[in-house]
């Protein structure tokens, strides 16, 4: 993945993500297919089956068995609701549209398609459990995130697994170069061009330097997977987004919608809200005792939670706001004087709300282009 990346930048993450979104819609829905075939195509059927052969347990949501596990389920939920707008591979995914207005459109299409992707989950769980079981998902990975090729093999035979199996891969390199991407591309922009550089590198140098930092990237989060084998993968997407949802989602929304923010709301934002959501999970449940969603798994520290909560964003989140309101505080009138020296680079306050909520990036261009149209047209 990582040579995939360094040597194929923006535009190999681009093709892979497409081939990804194709294989996996396509994957999940042949799955789901051959799964309600079974069940003359009724969903209502496949649960009934579900609640009989696994018991109410599993069509039935458990009630949250006291405080802690109904905050832990909204703290959950708050994570997933606000850390899509907040993923870096997503975000940077605005950069490769011509202007705003496709940007918002392509927003559109990509929700109802998540959305209906997601519909089919359940259906690829209760088949997994009907048609392979519990038992042989938990022997063959104690995580549980095998359980989608177990019931490609089990349905298709090895074709069918090895197709789904390909769809995997595919799926963890397109999400891999998207987030390298992110992150190398912030380091040679912001940081090493404008931090160290001062705003003096060159395109060549900046190309070299995001490079370097896609391999830097891609090293740390190695060496960080090593420790992280027995760990579900719901639960680490979970806290991808709680991180999202803490560190970047209120930087966002304070930049289009209060006048006053500033650099240094954001920055003090931005490092509240990674700290303490990182931090929280680190004396949480999840690290302390071990992520157990099956028998098999070793905890990591035999150490009782200092935190309660599995998902942090409940706190975290609430943390990252108020660090972003009293950054701009502390900061003062600085916003002024920074869109003044940042002017001809920067876009003015009122742009950018205008472009957020209607999608149009010149409303002037926008005004003179209705006009022309609007004007009889002479031979």
């Amino acid at each position: 993945m990582t040579v995939y990346i360094v040597l194929g930048g923006m535009i190999a993450t681009t093709w892979i993500q497409i081939v990804k979104a194709v294989l996996l819609i396509a994957g999940a829905l042949t799955l789901s297919i051959i799964v309600l075939a079974y069940y003359n195509f009724n969903p209502v059927a496949l649960f009934n089956a579900a609640e009989s052969q696994l018991g109410p347990e599993a069509v039935t949501p458990p009630a949250p068995s006291g405080l802690t596990a109904g905050l832990d389920v909204i703290s959950l939920n708050i994570a997933l609701v606000l850390g899509t707008a907040g993923l870096p591979h997503i975000l940077i995914r605005f950069l490769t549209v011509p202007d705003a207005k496709t940007a918002r459109s392509s927003i559109v299409t990509a929700t109802w398609i998540i959305g209906l992707f997601y519909l089919l989950t359940p259906v690829l769980g209760y088949g997994a459990a009907l048609f392979v079981g519990r038992e042989q998902i938990a022997a063959e990975n104690p995580a549980g995130n095998t359980a989608a090729p177990l019931l490609a093999e089990a349905l298709g035979g090895p074709i069918l697994l090895a197709f789904v199996a390909a769809v995997a891969f595919a799926t963890i390199v397109a999400v891999v170069a998207g987030l390298v991407i992110a992150a190398s591309s912030a380091f040679a922009h912001d940081f090493y061009t404008n931090v160290i550089r001062h705003g003096e590198a060159t395109e060549r140098e900046q190309f070299q330097a995001a490079r370097l930092a896609a391999v830097g990237v891609a090293v740390v989060a190695m060496i960080l997977a090593l420790f992280s084998q027995s760990f579900n993968v719901a639960f680490l997407v979970s806290l991808a987004f709680a991180i999202a949802a803490s560190a970047n989602v209120p930087v966002i929304l304070l930049t289009i919608f209060w006048r006053r923010f500033n650099i240094t709301g954001a920055i003090a934002g931005m490092v509240v809200g990674l700290v303490t959501s990182v931090g929280l999970v680190l004396i949480s449940p999840n690290v302390l005792t071990g992520v157990t969603p099956a028998e098999g798994v070793t905890p990591l520290i035999s150490v009782d939670p200092i935190f309660p909560l599995k998902s942090p964003a409940l706190v975290s989140v609430p943390l990252g706001f108020l660090a972003c309101y009293v950054g701009t505080l502390v900061g003062g009138r600085r916003h002024t004087a920074e869109r003044e020296q940042a002017e001809g680079l920067q876009t003015d306050y009122d742009e950018i709300y205008v472009r957020s909520l209607t999608g149009i990036t010149n409303i002037e261009q926008e005004i003179r282009d209705a006009a022309l149209e609007r004007e009889p047209r002479t031979t």
